[in-house]
């Protein structure tokens, strides 16, 4: 990707991702770096949900819940489940997630091409684009729900990250969480969870960029 191509977002996500920012620490007392890379991210989130929005509407809407993305006030608490899938293990891979009401509506599925990427690396993705998405929604409280035991285990403390790869996507969904009021993991068996497992599919078949569908 070049210079030209970077966007905005982009940017603050990496410096969330990447920089120590120890001389930002300093110069603003009381504020600590987790707390500082969930302010990046919440600020990348919002540029993003602005990019998106169709010219002279003040929100994204979706098919799913008209009535929830036409209101002003955000949802204060979303459940977001997460898959994602690699077909060959390295191989062609896609994220999903589908954002939803403690009710069960249905707020928004999205779905991000991966391009070649191992499965744990998709089932991280899944995760990262629904807490993005539901962070840029004015989220409070969230839920993650997943049938990666790995994933929820990992993000919980159970399990330690021994994967260099693995572990700035593990940085950026733990920065995520810690962005939220209150948040919860939990796993669930792969047959409750065909939605986002669908929506992963979806995106390697129909190369999705990451944006309600």
């Amino acid at each position: 990707m070049s210079a030209a191509e970077t966007s905005p977002a982009q940017l603050l996500r990496a410096i969330a991702r990447l920089e120590a920012l120890e001389r930002t620490l300093l110069a603003l007392p009381g504020l600590d770096a987790t707390h500082a890379r969930g302010l990046l991210l919440s600020a990348a989130n919002t540029l993003e949900a602005a990019d998106v929005r169709p010219p002279g509407d003040g929100a994204q809407r979706t098919r799913d819940a008209p009535s929830a993305a036409s209101s002003h006030h955000p949802p204060r608490h979303l459940r977001v489940f997460s898959d994602g899938a690699s077909r060959g293990n390295p191989g062609p891979a896609g994220a999903g997630a589908v954002l939803a009401l403690p009710s069960g509506e249905v707020v928004e599925r999205l779905g991000l091409y991966l391009g070649r990427q191992t499965n744990n690396h998709a089932e991280y993705m899944g995760a990262i684009v629904g807490l993005r998405r539901a962070q840029a929604l004015g989220a409070e409280e969230v839920d993650l729900v997943a049938d990666s035991q790995l994933l929820i285990r990992q993000l919980g403390g159970r399990y330690q990250v021994k994967s260099a790869t693995l572990r700035p996507l593990y940085e950026e969904a733990r920065t995520l969480l810690a962005s939220f009021r209150r948040h919860r993991l939990t796993h669930l068996p792969r047959e409750e969870n065909r939605e986002a497992d669908a929506m992963s599919n979806r995106a390697i078949d129909e190369r999705l960029d990451g944006q309600p569908v």
